[in-house]
């Protein structure tokens, strides 16, 4: 190869983009050889391209991000990622609103807005006919004021029962229960109301009952009232139409935590090198018991966290020490060691698992000036491999580093975990170091 010396600009000059199936080779001026060169012209767009994306993102964040969602709307686990990243930049991706939404997602102000195309069973064709009778009447007062000026034949029960369990009815009335309660007979209410006008006549209630046009939906049928749907099944609904949790998640109130014992995020997994042992906060979604030919029992199960998804592999010797564990929505800590399946497919193969409200970790208040002494740090480590075993410690040990006014979390490495908790604790007391055992959740 040759190595570029200087450069002088020549002006505009043509450029040709031309495809070759072959490895080619381009003859210099001088008569060296450049062996496999990238067309110069291909390499320029690419450059250009980068740049543009990269500018958009810094300066108008919200936009960018948005236009990402859009264009992914289609494949739940870049969806994912993406909003990931959304929370990650500061931006709020706020649930689908039957009232604002469009049918992308559409940036307001420094949130983004949950586009309705990127809601399960709700075809474009709903969409279209929702978005009509917005424009022409003003914002829905009700699911009845919707149903009543949306033809029925465009948006169905199956759509609109999507619309009630991603929260898109929300700003109207936030108990989903109540509103899948009284579905049927609201449709039922509209389509008579459909077929009087179709056929010229006037509805009874509309017309000795004083209700206007305007407020027609107030004759709506109302049935018994019902308390919401607990925070699980809410969620468990909701992600059933959109794929992922949006207005909450299991998971949540862990973030911070998460942060410090699992910096591994399944987001993440491409990074990390294949064989490397690391931890993960997360929960179970989907469950697949096998049989080995030996007839011993293993798993493989689909697991999540707020970044993403990704398939887990429990092996025999580990189902029978954690195979209770291993169900449908269980939230729980794993270790294990990540295998590379392919270039772009990642599998956690799992060891151990432990329920979150059962995660313990050692927490060592450090001075910066301990901090920052060798001897100090020796003897700290001492007392911490004294404590652990390397096939068998779980509990991880975090050091808060700095005053009162500003500290800093420093997670100590695999190596130093500890099998007891509070005898570790014990032992750091009595060689002067303040220290204390404490929960996940």
């Amino acid at each position: 190869m040759v190595k570029i010396i200087n450069r002088k600009s020549l002006g505009v000059q043509p450029v040709y983009d031309i495809g070759v199936e072959q490895d080619h080779n381009f003859l210099l001026e001088n008569g060296a050889v450049a062996s496999n060169c990238f067309n110069k012209s291909h390499s320029m767009a690419y450059g250009y391209v980068t740049f543009q994306t990269a500018y958009l993102k810094a300066n108008y964040p919200v936009e960018y991000m948005a236009a990402i969602l859009t264009i992914n709307s289609g494949e739940q686990d870049k969806v994912q990622r993406y909003i990931a990243t959304c929370h990650s930049l500061g931006i709020k991706v706020l649930p689908p609103d039957i009232n604002r939404s469009g049918i992308d997602f559409t940036p307001i102000g420094d949130a983004i807005l949950f586009g309705l195309s990127a809601v399960r069973n709700v075809g474009m064709s709903a969409i279209e006919a929702i978005l009509e009778a917005r424009n022409e009447g003003g914002k829905f007062k009700s699911m009845a004021d919707l149903c009543d000026r949306v033809d029925s034949r465009a948006v169905n029960k199956r759509a609109l029962e999507a619309l009630i369990h991603c929260g898109a009815f929300d700003s109207i009335d936030p108990n989903r229960h109540q509103l899948a309660h009284n579905l049927e007979m609201v449709m039922d209410w509209a389509q008579s109301r459909a077929r009087d006008r179709a056929s010229g006549q006037g509805n009874l209630f509309d017309l000795f009952g004083g209700a206007t046009q305007k407020n027609s939906f107030e004759t709506a049928p109302r049935g018994t009232i019902v308390a919401d749907y607990p925070s699980q099944e809410k969620l468990r609904l909701e992600k059933e139409v959109l794929g992922f949790y949006i207005s909450d998640h299991p998971l949540k109130q862990l973030q911070d935590s998460a942060r410090v014992l699992a910096p591994i995020s399944l987001g993440s997994l491409a990074t990390c090198r294949e064989g490397s042992t690391v931890s993960a906060i997360i929960m179970i979604t989907a469950v697949k018991r096998v049989t080995t030919k030996k007839g011993d029992a293993m798993a493989v199960i689909q697991i999540e966290d707020l970044t993403g998804r990704s398939e887990a592999v429990v092996f025999p010797k580990s189902f029978d020490r954690i195979g209770s564990l291993i169900e449908p929505d269980a939230r729980l800590m794993i270790w294990g060691k990540i295998d590379k399946r392919d270039e772009d497919q990642f599998q956690f193969i799992v060891e151990d698992a432990e329920p979150i409200d059962d995660v313990k970790m050692v927490m060592v208040e450090l001075d910066p000036k301990v901090a920052d002494d060798a001897v100090q740090r020796h003897r700290l480590k001492t007392v911490l491999q004294e404590n652990g075993d390397r096939d068998h410690a779980k509990v991880p040990v975090i050091a808060i580093v700095g005053s009162s006014v500003r500290s800093q979390i420093v997670r100590f490495g695999s190596q130093f975990r500890v099998q007891d908790e509070q005898a570790t604790v014990t032992a750091l007391e009595k060689a002067g170091f303040k220290a204390r055992v404490s929960s996940l959740v």
